[in-house]
Order: C-alpha cells, then structure tokens, then sequence
C-alpha cells in the first residue's frame, strides 16, 4: 500500500468490496460520513449504510437489534462518542446480549488533532478492553489494515476497531502477513522490549535506532490487538530481554500498559516504563505538536527505555 493512502479510505474500500458480497453487512454512521469517509456506502447501499444523525446510544443499539436478526453491523463514529457515550448500549445491547458488532472508533487520542480535548479518546481502549468477550484491535498502517479486513468480517463476536482515520507511515512491506491474535516482531533485540500500538509503532521503530546508535539493544513489538493479548510473544521477549516499555495514544490507565503489566505482574514480573498519557486531558493541536506536549515521540521512548534498564536488578 501507498504512504499516500488514509487508512479511511483502505477501511470503506475494503467493507464495499465485501458488502457487494455478503447482502448481510451493513454500515451504521452516527452524523460523521463525510468526516469517516463512509458517504460512498450510503451511496451505493442507500438500504444498507444508514445514517441515524447524532444518536450514537442509538446507532449501536440499532445494531445490535440488526445483530440479532442476522446482519452483520458495523458501526463509525469518533472514538469518544462510539465508547464514552454509547458505553452502556456497547455494554448490553451488544455485548451481554451476544451480538456480533463491530464498533469503529476513529480519530482516536491525539489524532484528533485541532478537534481538541473533548475529542481526544483517551479512555476507549480502556472502556472496551473491561467488556467480557470485547475484541480491540488497532491497526498500525494501510497494509495491515487491508489483511486485516477479511479476518474482522470473518470473526464472529464484537470487536473494537480504534482507527487512525488518516494517512500513516508504512510499517509493513510487500511480504506481511498479518494474523489477528498474533502480535507483529518487528525488530528483534536483547536489552529492552517496546511494545507499542497505533501511531507509537513508527516512533518505536525510530527509537530502536537511536538507542542502538548507543549500543542498546531494543526489541519492537507490534500489539495490533490490545485484547486479547498475544501472551506467548510478550512472555518471550521480556524472558530475554528483562524489561520493558509500552508506548500508546492512550491513558496509561487501563490501555496498553495496564494490559502488559497485568500479564507480566501475574507470570513473570520484570521494570515497565509507560509512555502514554498520564492524568491529563488532550488539547488542540497538529500532531507533531502534540506528540512533542505529551512527550510521545521517539526521544521519549528511547528514554524511557533507559530508565527501564537501570532499573534491572
């Protein structure tokens, strides 16, 4: 895939082609079609893409009521709305009821960018990783999104996609092969593991190279799916490296870390630095600005990734 393509448009192109298939999947806008790229499927399946306006709570239970029927619903809106403010709906309609729904929440934490602070979703990965049987995963670049599209319309059972709307440094070439539960080693190393998702891979991947300009070895580790967790690759690593670092566009609270620091503390505990969003809220901004406010760039996780080593015992 293009550099140049937003990873929006690899989502709508990817759900139109098995649309056209599969008169059972539906699409489910909440007022933001234009903003999500979704306008062509309602044009195309003015029956099946629906837009219920400014009426998230609704949309999902809209979808777990077509759920229920035999449709396979899958719903947009930004990743506070779909999470924050459909919570209960997620929570019941969907998941205690069983319904097979997908929910995708775009321009997730700082990617939000000039939209601001009540836009950012800091919380979502959080709110949805603490539903029973929630899937969450959050794809890095547009090759991973596009292999990943068959195997989300295959799984049977609601999922969280927390998607970057626009255009995303490539991360995987030509010979990717992409597994949903299966986290992605990306650099292979000796000294200290990152485990990184979202926008955070790339600057992760920027990290390792300076920090091996420094003689530090740095493990890379993709985890495109928050939950469940690919166990086996985590244990692994920090087996041979002794300590860690995540790196999210999320609250340190609930996301990334508190997953991996859950496993770790119950199966073999070892140093973890979190770069993340710490006790503050999001603000407006492009987002190399952002990255460089709340300290989410590759310096800081080369730093981070020092302090985790010093304190190996």
């Amino acid at each position: 895939m293009s550099k140049q393509v937003e990873l929006r448009t690899v989502f709508v192109k990817a759900l139109e082609t098995y649309m056209e298939q599969d008169e059972r999947l539906m699409l489910i806008d909440a007022d933001l079609g234009r903003a999500n790229g979704t306008m062509p499927l309602q044009e195309k399946f003015p029956d099946r893409a629906i837009d219920v306006g400014v009426a998230e709570a609704n949309m999902v239970s809209i979808a777990a009521g077509l759920a229920s029927y035999g449709f396979r619903p899958f719903c947009t809106s930004f990743s506070p709305f779909i999470t924050r403010r459909a919570c209960d709906q997620v929570a019941l309609s969907v998941v205690y009821a069983k319904q097979n729904v997908k929910l995708v929440g775009t321009d997730p934490g700082i990617t939000a960018e000039l939209n601001g602070g009540t836009h950012c979703g800091l919380e979502d990965i959080s709110l949805m990783r603490s539903l029973v049987d929630m899937v969450v995963f959050e794809p890095v670049d547009a090759t991973q999104l596009e292999q990943a599209m068959p195997q989300i319309i295959a799984y049977e059972g609601p999922m969280y996609i927390r998607l970057a709307r626009k255009v995303q440094a490539d991360v995987f070439g030509p010979d990717y092969k992409f597994d949903l539960f299966r986290a992605d080693l990306l650099q292979a190393g000796t000294d200290v593991t990152i485990f990184a998702s979202g926008i955070m891979v790339h600057e992760s991947l920027e990290a390792a190279k300076q920090l091996e300009a420094e003689g530090i070895s740095a493990e890379v580790i993709n985890i495109h799916t928050i939950k469940p967790l690919d166990r086996e690759t985590i244990l692994a690593s920090v087996r041979k490296t002794g300590c860690a670092v995540t790196a999210e566009n999320h609250s340190t609270i609930g996301g990334l870390y508190s997953a991996v620091c859950e496993l770790l503390c119950a199966e073999h505990p070892v140093p973890v630095t979190a770069i993340g969003m710490d006790g503050i809220f999001g603000e407006v901004g492009k987002l190399p600005y952002l990255k460089e406010r709340f300290k989410l760039r590759a310096c800081d996780i080369a730093d981070a990734c020092k302090a985790s080593i010093a304190k190996k015992g």
